[in-house]
């Protein structure tokens, strides 16, 4: 988070942002705490995978694109062992 130049407080903003986004996309129904975790982690997992393949998001508009996918792929995965 600190690489991408946002705060904390910036980061769980952008983060309950991204994690209601994938919330809505995915059509899940979860609360906003689990949003803001979501997209929080859902941001560090997407930067990790991104990074593997040498692509680099960076700023607010990056962390909020990596939060999204990252967030979106989370509630795919906790789908899939649900079942």
């Amino acid at each position: 988070m600190e690489d991408a130049g946002v705060g904390w407080l910036a980061a769980i903003i952008i983060g309950g942002l991204a994690g209601w986004l994938a919330e809505m996309f995915m059509k899940s129904n979860m609360g906003v705490l689990m949003n803001i975790v979501l997209g929080i982690v859902g941001a560090v997992v997407a930067n990790i995978l991104l990074g593997l393949i040498g692509v680099s998001l960076g700023g607010w508009i990056g962390y909020l694109i990596a939060g999204f996918i990252g967030a979106s792929l989370l509630i795919a995965i906790a789908r899939a062992i649900k079942r």
